[in-house]
């Protein structure tokens, strides 16, 4: 059984052109239609973004409810003036004008439908508006009048069909638009109605330019996904592709601030759970191409794909937001938020909490709040590191001195800013790594090597007080270099965590579980990441290479990494492993030539032991088997082998703290030596230059740790220890130091 229940409505009509639509028909049915459907999906879209819903209406029409007169006639506007410069783009001939009438007033709800004077007042309002126009009722009038930046033309009080009394009438002064000879009733008028429900807040009438992501070939307008030519069959849970946001800003430099804004929305739908969202780099690789989301879907294997614009302006920011379900092709929601910049991060939620609620997923109790948190609730650190950010990405040494004076700015506005310290102390350690064992400062970044493992110390420090994925990542590559196999898979498993598609920290842990012996996991863990990054796959086949070779099957290695060089021929590779894999297959030529590949991107300095050292497997036999492999393949200045860390010599803390407090040790590089007493004070003593230096050490995480007073700037430096059952005094190498740098051999003087 219906109930019918009377509330306080407000109706608004739109109608096509009598004239052209007619017309228009007669010429060219398909076009026209086509275009009529385009024009409705807009209008319908602009609704939504004003809270609407969508019902039926008896005939050819659509109603439009709003729960603010303001929001309904600024609706209007925005519509009346987005469609005209949407046939500015087209012939005159082709062009089709409409009509909206808005009344406040009395309607009969029942179940979905409405009825009633108030709705039959606005259909005749809509009658009375000139084509591209608005009237508004008296009603309307009264609560607006004083509220929006727009003039009124009065047009007196018209009778109206089945009302008894005269009705107010208003034409609502937007811009001018060309007046139109009119067919009386009874020619065939084609009418639709709107129906909205309610609205949020918004700023003015809006611009055009704001919705120009509405006119580009995509749902609901184009055909819908077929599931049966997807790349990749769908998961069990949704699946969504954030496509990169367009700057819809009048400044082009802008641009960072919407790859920003789509980078931390992928980030946070990521951490839901049960939700599969595809990777940053896969959907960017769409960034400023006219794709159609079918084809967005098809490639990527997913149902849903979201995309927006954003406009940034000053202070102030509006984002529009669309949900489509791509293999049923029409929208599940969509959005418009304007605000202040210090709103962008609830914004941000908001849209977050939106997309969750349309694909009717369920959270625990505070895991949303959890997992929408933010990293700074300073807007203009936020900026400043997006800025920064979008430098970074570019990956020359020019670019990082650019992002430094950024991510030092954003520290400046806020001083706890974890992500901004981790991405300077992610820089200083890839400068580090590209300028290995450089002494020349690059002008771009302004220090040297060792000046930049001071700097990036200095910033891992205060980086690790609030955790980011990006400082745990590099926590666990440090954890690894030191041979802490265990502590590198838990920080690597915590900044996957942190960024659940991050494949920075995915194929990192991948690495680590492989360095650690853990093959079955890395290889699934590298599969699953080739799902959620499906246009980069060049470095997961180098990773599947590397795992085959770690299982000795040497000719999969070869045909997994000749892939993935195929795929991507600049592929950096940390290790030389094809050149490894060819020299034990017998094919010389190809082991040396890949060899002079991989030294060219190293350095032809690079000798076994440093590259061993880069080469940190638990498993003494895959160490092995590379260290023999890579004098096959001819690498040069062979004058000593490499230091095998066997897991079992491995020293605890307590083993360490018996070991060297109240002893003199002396180290082989450079004939140091370094006294400590039981307390912890330590004396530093180079012979060969005669240097010398003071600090403390003491045992943390069952490594030896120091500071000292002018090495290092006082920074905090530790190791791990393991015993060296080869090692001699005569070579001093009877146990082995691994640092985050190299391995640091020494014995014991008494």
């Amino acid at each position: 059984m219906s109930t019918n229940v009377v509330k306080r409505k407000l109706a608004a009509i739109l109608s096509a052109d009598v004239e052209g639509y007619s017309r228009l028909m007669g010429e060219d049915e398909e076009s026209t239609v086509r275009t009529l459907t385009t024009y409705r999906e807009v209008m319908s879209g602009l609704i939504q973004q004003y809270r609407g819903r969508v019902v039926d209406y008896p005939g050819d029409n659509i109603l439009a409810e709003f729960t603010s007169v303001v929001d309904a006639v600024q609706c209007g506007v925005e519509i009346q003036q987005v469609l005209k410069a949407r046939n500015a783009a087209l012939p005159e001939s082709r062009r089709m004008a409409f009509r909206i009438g808005v009344n406040l007033g009395d309607v009969i709800e029942e179940g979905e439908r409405i009825y009633g004077d108030g709705v039959n007042i606005a259909a005749r309002l809509e009658a009375m508006a000139e084509a591209g126009g608005i009237c508004i009722s008296g009603s309307a009038y009264d609560q607006i009048k004083n509220k929006l930046a727009l003039s009124y033309e009065y047009l007196g009080e018209k009778e109206v069909k089945n009302i008894a009394e005269p009705v107010r009438v208003y034409k609502a002064q937007i811009e001018p638009v060309a007046r139109r000879a009119r067919k009386k009733a009874g020619l065939g008028r084609w009418r639709w109605a709107v129906l909205a429900a309610a609205a949020f807040l918004v700023i003015g009438a809006g611009t055009v330019a704001v919705w120009t992501f509405y006119f580009r070939p995509s749902p609901p307008s184009v055909e819908p996904a077929s599931v049966e030519k997807m790349k990749f069959p769908l998961p069990d849970n949704p699946s969504l592709a954030v496509l990169p946001f367009t700057n819809m800003s009048n400044d082009p430099k802008q641009e960072y601030f919407s790859d920003g804004l789509s980078e931390d929305l992928i980030t946070d739908l990521s951490r839901i759970s049960g939700l599969f969202v595809i990777a940053r780099n896969s959907t960017f690789a769409y960034k400023g191409k006219a794709v159609k989301i079918r084809q967005v879907a098809e490639e990527l294997g997913v149902r849903y794909v979201l995309e927006g614009s954003v406009r940034k302006a000053d202070n102030r920011v509006r984002i529009n937001v669309q949900l489509i379900d791509a293999t049923r092709g029409h929208h599940l929601w969509a959005q418009r938020y304007d605000g202040e910049m210090v709103d962008v991060f609830n914004l941000q939620d908001e849209i977050t909490r939106k997309i969750i609620a349309a694909l009717e997923m369920k959270l625990k109790g505070d895991r949303q709040e959890q997992d929408t948190r933010k990293e700074t609730d300073n807007i203009e650190a936020y900026d400043a590191f997006l800025q920064g950010w979008k430098h970074y990405y570019r990956s020359t040494t020019e670019d990082w001195g650019k992002a430094i004076s950024f991510f030092e700015k954003a520290i400046e506005l806020d001083p706890n800013y974890g992500r901004a310290y981790a991405a300077m102390a992610l820089i200083y350690w890839r400068y580090s790594l590209v300028k290995e064992y450089d002494w020349h400062p690059d002008p771009s970044i302004g220090v040297t090597w060792s000046q930049a493992l001071i700097r990036f110390a200095e910033y891992m420090e205060l980086a690790m007080k609030n955790p980011t994925s990006i400082s745990c990542r590099i926590e666990a590559s440090m954890a690894l270099y030191r041979r802490q196999w265990e502590k590198a898979v838990a920080q690597a498993e915590r900044a996957v965590v942190l960024s659940p598609n991050d494949m920075d920290s995915f194929y990192a842990m991948a690495y680590i579980l492989m360095a650690a012996g853990r093959l079955e996991e890395a290889m699934e863990l590298i599969k699953k990441g080739m799902r959620y990054d499906p246009n980069n796959i060049g470095y997961p086949l180098y990773l599947l290479g590397m795992a085959q070779f770690c299982r000795g099957q040497l000719e999969e290695t070869v045909e997994f990494i000749e892939r993935a060089l195929r795929h991507n021929p600049q592929l950096p590779m940390d290790v030389p492993i094809l050149a490894v894999a060819y020299a034990h297959l017998g094919q010389d030529q190809k082991a040396r030539a890949a060899l002079d590949v991989y030294l060219k991107h190293k350095g032809q300095y690079y000798n076994i032991r440093q590259l061993m050292f880069k080469f940190p497997f638990k498993d003494l036999g895959v160490s092995d088997r590379l260290a023999d492999g890579i004098l096959k393949a001819g690498l040069p200045d062979q004058s000593h082998g490499y230091y095998r860390l066997s897991s079992e010599q491995k020293l605890t803390g307590d083993e360490i703290r018996e070991l060297v407090f109240g002893r003199t040790t002396l180290g082989a590089l450079d004939n140091d030596l370094i006294d400590r007493s039981k307390e912890g004070k330590a004396t530093w003593v180079t012979k060969s230059i005669g240097w010398n230096d003071s600090g403390v050490s003491w045992i943390e995480d069952d490594m030896l740790c120091d500071q000292w007073q002018i090495r290092w700037s006082g920074q905090k430096f530790c190791m791990t220890v393991f015993r060296n059952p080869e090692g001699t005094p005569e070579t001093k190498d009877e146990y082995l130091s691994p640092t985050i740098m190299t391995i640091y051999p020494f014995s014991l003087v008494d």
